[in-house]
């Protein structure tokens, strides 16, 4: 999965590097996510990046198993039980103009 955002004005990369961690620790210890790449930073100086539709600054991608393990994370997550709930929304609270889009190995 591709996430495409920007970080909060009140927040900063090293606490959304942080967060992330105590997320993908959580949704790893119950087989929920095999992993996630580093946060990349977007370079849009360069004809390289003809995206015009998304102007955000950051990108993460979070890999899945298979669509099932995809789909009982979301599941999961959206339990909005504890701490599932808390370890989300402190990431979660941390970025702006989120774009979530899933691709799917061929």
């Amino acid at each position: 999965m591709l996430s495409c955002f920007d970080i909060r004005k009140e927040s900063n990369l090293e606490e959304v590097r942080q967060a992330l961690a105590a997320y993908m620790t959580h949704m790893q210890e119950l087989d929920l996510v095999v992993g996630a790449d580093p946060i990349g930073i977007r370079q849009s100086d360069t004809i390289l990046d003809t995206d015009e539709e998304r102007s955000q600054a950051y990108l993460l991608l979070m890999h899945f198993r298979d669509r099932a393990q995809s789909d009982d994370a979301v599941r999961h997550i959206e339990s909005f039980q504890e701490p599932a709930a808390s370890i989300h929304r402190e990431l979660y609270s941390k970025l702006e103009s989120l774009v979530f889009i899933c691709w799917e190995d061929s």
